[in-house]
């Protein structure tokens, strides 16, 4: 007899799911709400406002510039295929800026270099034009004798202290790149000319499908080039981006279909009626539940959260196969008769999952907590179908299973028995101890936000061999300075230059990039006018080469009437663009702020010592601190898996008793300690994921150990019922074990091995004097 609620819920079920399918329908009204951005799955830790508007800042190049090298035996034609392929991107819309010649704004620069060469005027020059006016005119009289030092943009009749020349010969390059005689860009390298070309997209690198997008042009380009014997090289944050995606996307179908055609295939085989198949559709709608549940939580769902997602379906359709498993001795067949057997049971199961998946949403990574949510969700979906759905889809039809697999369960059962009489419990014990203290003794430990991604092997050879040609090695550390006002600000980027120097001289530092290198502070650009007035009378080296004292008298007057300049009117002027990206302007609070950049650094642990004892100085090293919290986050893991644990046996205590919650418990916590040690047997590193991996063998296999001790339907079924959703369990959680992705790999190889413990162990958890429970 149907139950009020077996008839409500039949009935209400399906208004339900149809609202579900109307919020996810308004989700993807704009497109589907998936992210690929790397940096959303780490924690962003408690920086303040500008430390996360200069973290932005010094990532939006990887985000959103590309940059292209193309050589050819013929030096010609590398220049012809760059422009060519730089003419066609430009009319792409993707693309805000195309370059592969400097385009320069010569009057513009020439006009800095006039209006600012007070402020521009180098360190060195600004020392000893203020020092010592005579040496200063003396050199300019030598630099007048040699073209290469005197000739630049400014004329000399218009630039006749030379400031201007100092200028622009001072300013800091840290690249190879450089501009060839017909205006192209070209990089050095080896006796092999390179044509440079420079983009920079509309939108970032995780943006919709931008990544795909950029990627098919860099394809493309690429297999033109090369047709006419040219070899194309490419480095872009978007290209890292785009593998992502794509590798995300293959891993995603082929993990689903694998899982869902193995589930099936072994559905089919073994209770040999189509119909069984229905029991996909509670997997189907915990997967649709999760994704819908993820996106109104998080606003959107990352990549590597489908993923992991994938395996939901070898946990989900658990809820389906434990009711079909009991049509071995539930005959003839009534789907509801089986769902009140087995009820206890699968809810048991469910609350334990549950808690072991939420356990992960107390962690600091976004990641987790997305997959957490997801997961939770989805169980919870894929349970309800199964209570209030499939036994509707089901209803009476007849269904028999092949009884060998039921004959094979005895045969276990008895096999198990044999093993027992011949080698008691405390000896199995004892060489269980054996194998876990060996395998522990070997494991080793790894974090590294590196495992995050999956690195293709050509995109970091092409980075490197980039890095090389143009100079440029960028690294993800830099420093942040804030002060009272623009003059403390550069002479604080002073004081910390000068340690930069040092590691620059001794060669473990390539170079560095700073507000302080561009222009001089304030006071600076006061005494320069001070000296610039004296300079007349110093000039007598000048006057011997004839040119006039009234020339130099007016110039000098000139550069005194130029104004003091501050760091906006500066970087407003063109070749001030690299220097742009360093300057954060002005806090609510009044102060001001700006970065230090580096490129080349050889060892990341020198630049602490850097900032000691220098007021508003800050090293921002967010790889750094992310591996420092990963070291921190295991204490976190070990205290999340006590609280879940713990919840878990009070959950069991309810319905076994301290003494069998006991029991349930513990063959769980031993299969997560037999996955530790397998780990450390195989060689493979323990991380972080591995440890909430853990988490998960816990919850999962103290479902395993519910459903051998209730023994519905006989012993031999529940061993049957467990080992048909351990199969499908095992194969989700396996494909992930051979992921691209470190992290993910290394998070399925934790939990399937942990699971395949938990099926072994589970029978340990029943009592022996139990009796078999018949529908």
């Amino acid at each position: 007899m149907t139950s009020r609620i077996e008839y409500w819920g039949s009935r209400l079920f399906p208004l339900a799911l149809l609202l579900l399918v109307v919020v996810a329908a308004w989700q993807w009204r704009g497109g589907a709400p998936i992210s690929a951005n790397l940096l959303e799955l780490v924690p962003n830790g408690k920086p303040d406002a500008l430390e996360q508007q200069a973290v932005q800042r010094m990532q939006e190049p990887l985000n959103r510039e590309l940059l292209v090298l193309i050589s050819h035996p013929q030096r010609e034609q590398a220049l012809a295929l760059a422009a060519d392929l730089g003419t066609r991107w430009q009319q792409q819309a993707l693309f805000e800026k195309v370059q592969w010649n400097p385009q320069a704004d010569l009057s513009g620069i020439r006009q800095q270099l006039q209006d600012q060469r007070l402020a521009l005027l180098p360190a060195a020059d600004r020392e000893l034009l203020i020092d010592n006016p005579t040496a200063f005119v003396e050199r300019r009289v030598q630099d007048l004798f040699d073209p290469f030092r005197s000739q630049g943009v400014v004329a000399t009749n218009d630039d006749l202290l030379g400031l201007s020349t100092l200028v622009e010969k001072g300013l800091p390059q840290h690249h190879n790149v450089q501009v060839d005689l017909s205006g192209a860009l070209i990089a050095e390298s080896e006796g092999t000319t390179w044509a440079v070309l420079r983009a920079r997209t509309n939108a970032d690198a995780f943006d919709g499908n931008l990544a795909l997008a950029v990627d098919d042009l860099v394809t493309q380009a690429r297999h033109e080039v090369q047709a006419r014997g040219g070899q194309l090289l490419a480095s872009s944050g978007l290209l890292y981006s785009a593998h992502g995606q794509r590798e995300a996307t293959r891993e995603i179908s082929l993990m689903g279909s694998i899982a869902s055609a193995g589930a099936l295939l072994m559905m089919l085989l073994v209770f040999r009626r189509v119909r069984v198949l229905l029991a996909f559709i509670p997997a189907a709608i915990g997967v649709f539940a999760g994704l819908t549940t993820c996106v109104a939580v998080f606003g959107h769902i990352h990549v590597m959260t489908l993923v992991l997602g994938a395996s939901l379906i070898g946990v989900a359709i658990d809820y389906p196969l434990h009711l079909l498993s009991k049509s071995w001795t539930l005959q003839p067949w009534d789907s509801w008769r089986a769902l009140r057997a087995t009820f206890l049971g699968l809810t048991l199961g469910l609350l334990t999952n549950v808690i072991g998946y939420l356990a992960l949403a107390f962690t600091p990574f976004p990641a987790l907590k997305q997959v957490a949510i997801f997961s939770a969700a989805g169980l919870l979906g894929a349970y309800l179908s199964t209570l209030f759905l499939l036994p509707t889809l089901l209803g009476k039809a007849e269904i028999r299973p092949w009884q060998s697999p039921h004959a094979l369960a005895q045969r276990l059962l008895d096999w198990r028995e044999t093993l027992l009489r011949r080698l008691p419990t405390p000896w199995l014990l004892l060489i269980f101890a054996l194998f876990c203290a060996g395998g522990l003794l070997q494991l080793s430990h790894k974090d590294d936000l590196r495992q995050w991604a999956s690195v293709p092997p050509q995109l970091l050879e092409q980075s490197k061999a980039i890095s090389q040609i143009v100079g440029m090695q960028p690294t993800s550390q830099f420093f942040l300075v804030r002060a009272d006002d623009e003059e403390q600000l550069l002479q604080r980027q002073q004081s910390l230059s000068q340690r930069l120097d040092r590691l620059v001289e001794q060669g473990q530092l390539k170079s560095y990039l700073a507000l302080n290198q561009l222009m001089a502070p304030a006071t600076q650009q006061g005494k320069l006018r001070q000296a610039v007035a004296q300079l007349p009378s110093h000039s007598a080296a000048l006057s011997e080469l004839g040119i006039p004292a009234v020339a130099i008298e007016q110039e000098a007057q000139q550069l005194q009437a130029l104004p003091t300049l501050s760091i906006d009117q500066v970087l407003a002027a063109p070749l001030s663009e690299p220097w742009r990206p360093l300057w954060l302007g002005h806090e609510d609070d009044g102060q001001v702020a700006g970065l230090i950049s580096l490129q080349g650094l050889t060892d990341s642990d020198l630049l602490a010592a850097q900032v000691e004892g220098l007021d508003g100085v800050k090293l921002v090293d967010r790889l750094g601190e992310l591996n420092r919290l990963f070291a921190a986050t295991q204490v976190s893991a070990a205290e999340l898996k006590l609280a879940s644990c713990l919840l878990i046996f009070a959950v069991l205590c309810i319905f076994f008793g301290a003494r069998g919650a006991a029991r349930v418990l513990a063959v769980s916590l031993l299969a997560a300690l037999a996955s530790l040690a397998s780990l450390g047997w195989l060689g493979q590193p323990l991380t972080l994921f591995s440890l909430f991996g853990l988490l998960l063998v816990t919850a999962i296999g103290v479902d395993y150990a519910i459903l051998i001790r209730e023994r519905v339907g006989g012993a031999a079924t529940s061993l049957l019922g467990t080992l048909l959703s351990a199969l499908t369990t095992w194969l989700s959680f396996g494909l992930l074990a051979v992921s691209s992705t470190p992290a993910v790999s290394n998070f399925g190889l934790a939990i399937s091995i942990g699971l395949a413990f938990s099926f072994l162990l589970a029978p340990w958890a029943g009592d022996a004097l139990a009796k078999d429970k018949h529908p």
